[in-house]
């Protein structure tokens, strides 16, 4: 059992577990006792597997970036991500889930999103089965994310503006939370990234550790290894990450690069860098570190990107960082913003300003000539264009 992944108690070393009200606990246990017999059954694997290959287009490629290549002196893979239906690594998440909902009797899906990546996510698979669906997206998000919006709604979904706090990501998720407290039998809340209460974290790992596994075939076939020296990817709450992690997690020669959102700066207040600023607490269901006050509130994060727009990281994460295993940096929106005009001009290829993150830390970074680095490249910049075209005055 590697000391990386969740115990069966729910707990990465200290973080995790499940912190919910009375009402939700019977949806909890219901998940916790099943998710993994569901999982592992094998009808349940083949249509997972063949809805990846023939409705989500996997595998996604592993492509060689040679101009960024040349740039940071380093041979630099970019996992796509973004060429995934529906345009993220979320669908191979809300696959999964809406596979488990239907084995486990659930008539009605809820969803929270920041980007709306997550949102767009589970509005398509909702159609692909026919099942009910109500998004719940902070008022801030629904404007700067106006494209994925309009296909939730194109695809039958109920988006539901959350107008309370920062009206971003937090935010949604709570009402979501309320949803599923007032309509706990006949609904699954699919959580679009690894937080929550155990066993999300855990199960949408699971679900996007199809990253990690196509990598490490896919690197052996190009470089006759199938570890890199460095993997990296952006963090908010951080499924893609721990998607592109996951297979590497006990290979110790592999360094893993996590990359937050630094917003306007770590010291500024306007920022969602959580692992240079938080501290243990509880939050959404699980125990992680999250930007707090000393009084124990959360604090309002900032980031010009909608989807890494999170007080707090998923607990594996938490653990990851405690425990040394993974490098946890951050990037600023200006940083971001660069690095994603970069690649654009580089390869021709515009990535979401989630992915735009991880991609800025390369200016950081000193190789050597021979290292080997895969980045995920979570999102693709379609949604992002009003963002960028504003950001620099095109």
């Amino acid at each position: 059992m590697s000391k990386y992944q969740v115990n069966s108690k729910g707990y990465y070393g200290p973080f995790g577990g499940a912190y919910v009200p009375e009402m939700l606990y019977p949806n909890v246990e219901e998940l916790q006792t099943q998710y993994l017999q569901i999982m592992e059954d094998p009808s349940f694997k083949e249509e997972f597997d063949q809805l990846l290959k023939d409705y989500v287009g996997r595998p996604s490629p592993l492509y060689h970036a040679e101009r960024l290549s040349k740039r940071y002196g380093a041979t630099i893979f970019l996992k796509r991500e973004d060429l995934n239906h529906t345009g993220a690594h979320k669908i191979n998440n809300t696959i999964g889930q809406i596979l488990l909902a239907e084995r486990l009797g659930k008539k009605r899906i809820i969803a929270e999103t920041g980007a709306g990546q997550h949102g767009v996510a589970t509005a398509t698979v909702c159609a692909l089965k026919g099942l009910e669906c109500v998004v719940y997206m902070g008022e801030i998000d629904i404007q700067r994310q106006a494209p994925n919006v309009a296909r939730m709604k194109m695809m039958g979904a109920q988006v539901v503006a959350a107008t309370s706090g920062s009206k971003t990501l937090k935010d949604a998720t709570n009402e979501a939370l309320r949803d599923w407290i007032n309509n706990p039998v006949d609904t699954h809340y699919i959580i679009g990234s690894v937080v929550g209460p155990h066993p999300y974290p855990d199960m949408v790992a699971r679900f996007q550790s199809i990253i990690s596994k196509e990598t490490k075939n896919q690197l052996l076939e190009k470089t006759g290894k199938p570890n890199p020296d460095i993997v990296m990817a952006c963090v908010g709450g951080g499924s893609n990450a721990a998607g592109m992690f996951y297979h590497f997690l006990d290979e110790e020669n592999v360094r893993i690069i996590a990359v937050e959102a630094a917003g306007l700066g770590v010291d500024t207040g306007e920022t969602a860098a959580t692992t240079a600023l938080g501290q243990e607490g509880v939050l959404h269901g699980s125990r992680s570190i999250l930007m707090q006050t000393e009084d124990g509130q959360v604090v309002e994060p900032y980031s010009i990107s909608a989807g890494l727009d999170y007080p707090g990281i998923g607990p594996q994460h938490a653990w990851l960082f405690r425990s040394g295993r993974g490098e946890y940096v951050s990037a600023t929106d200006d940083e971001a913003m660069q690095a994603g005009l970069l690649l654009t001009q580089l390869e021709g290829i515009i990535p979401a300003i989630e992915s735009s993150h991880a991609l800025a830390h390369l200016e950081k970074m000193k190789f050597n000539g021979d290292e080997t680095v895969v980045i995920c490249l979570s999102g693709r910049g379609d949604k992002d264009l009003d963002n960028y075209m504003k950001y620099f005055n095109l």
